[in-house]
């Protein structure tokens, strides 16, 4: 019979959906995609595929997973399988650059950015852009190697030390930096296409850096670092202080419609589209998370542990009532 599969590279991030799984009694196996082969000729299992690939599989020592992924992807869709974020999902999750073209083409606002391979093109790019100006790789992970800068020197201080040559994909983003109206971001979640819930991220806790990468800043000056699938990282740093990842009940914002259009037109199902918005109340998108983490602290808070209306209780039920669909049609056949 058909099941669930789980394409993977980080086990750990497994646990929260693995007990969602577990809970609905619903048949799934793990495909941890680090490594591997694959061969052509032969024919996948039948069941749903989801892939939560990431982009910031590099940092864990699989450089080359997103790229075996794209492999069995391609081979299981060959094939005609039931494919949860497939391809194209994939191509945006490690492209910042075709992420914005893509959020553009449905009228989403995204910071000003410039592409730049190599370090004398970089430099060019970093003479052009209106400080303050960030800094970070295309292809993201964890926040490493992202900057703000305020001035064009500092920049191409940095650039001469060769600080930003590890690049996994070789190319370097120069974007506008979007002061916001308040020290926050809001982060919106969507699973079967459909908004669950959105999230308010507080930044203020020596946030430096791009908001798009606030889950994880372990090297930042002030030592911030917050992971939206850690328990404990909702928590204040102070008794009373408002948490760090708070649901926001009912939230509705103009820019959902496209979404939900931007996720359809690129074949994405399940994702967090992170926002921020301007001191003049300009709402941009930059970053998508083809592979969300939710905060269970967060959710426990807004009472959703354990019902559909939690990020993993709603991607759970979720796949499976996609697998339940694929039942029926192999006991009609």
């Amino acid at each position: 019979m058909p099941k669930i599969f789980v394409l993977h590279e980080n086990a750990e991030w497994m646990a929260p959906l693995r007990a969602a799984l577990d809970t609905r009694k619903l048949a799934f196996e793990e495909w941890h995609l680090a490594e591997g082969a694959i061969d052509l000729s032969d024919a996948p299992p039948e069941g749903v595929f989801y892939n939560r690939m990431s982009a910031s599989s590099h940092t864990r020592g699989h450089r080359f997973a997103p790229e075996f992924t794209g492999s069995v992807l391609a081979w299981l869709q060959a094939h005609g399988r039931r494919v949860v974020n497939g391809g194209r999902a994939l191509e945006l999750e490690v492209s910042k650059v075709k992420q914005y073209l893509a959020l553009n083409a449905v009228g989403i606002p995204t910071p000003p950015t410039q592409a730049a391979v190599g370090a004398d093109a970089l430099r060019d790019a970093v003479r052009k852009a209106e400080t303050p100006f960030i800094l970070k790789p295309n292809r993201g992970g964890k926040g490493l190697g992202v900057q703000l800068f305020q001035t064009t020197g500092s920049a191409l201080a940095e650039i001469d030390k060769g600080v930003f040559e590890d690049a996994p994909d070789g190319t370097m983003l120069v974007q506008r930096y979007i002061a916001p109206a308040e020290p926050v971001i809001i982060r919106n979640e969507f699973v079967g296409g459909e908004h669950v819930y959105s999230v308010r991220v507080d930044t203020s806790g020596g946030f430096l850096l791009c908001p798009a990468d606030v889950c994880n800043l372990p090297d930042s000056p002030q030592g911030f670092q917050v992971c939206p699938a850690d328990g404990g990282a909702a928590g204040g740093a102070d008794a009373g202080a408002r948490p760090k990842f708070e649901i926001l009940p009912g939230f509705t914002h103009p820019l959902h419609a496209r979404m939900t259009r931007f996720l359809e037109r690129n074949s994405i199902e399940v994702a967090g589209i992170e926002m921020i918005v301007d001191t003049a109340g300009k709402a941009w998108v930059y970053d998508i998370n083809t592979n969300t983490n939710y905060n269970p602290d967060a959710e426990a808070a807004a009472g959703l542990t354990g019902t559909d209306r939690s990020g993993m209780g709603a991607l759970a039920a979720f796949l499976g009532r996609e697998l339940e669909q694929l039942h029926k049609l192999a006991a009609a056949d």
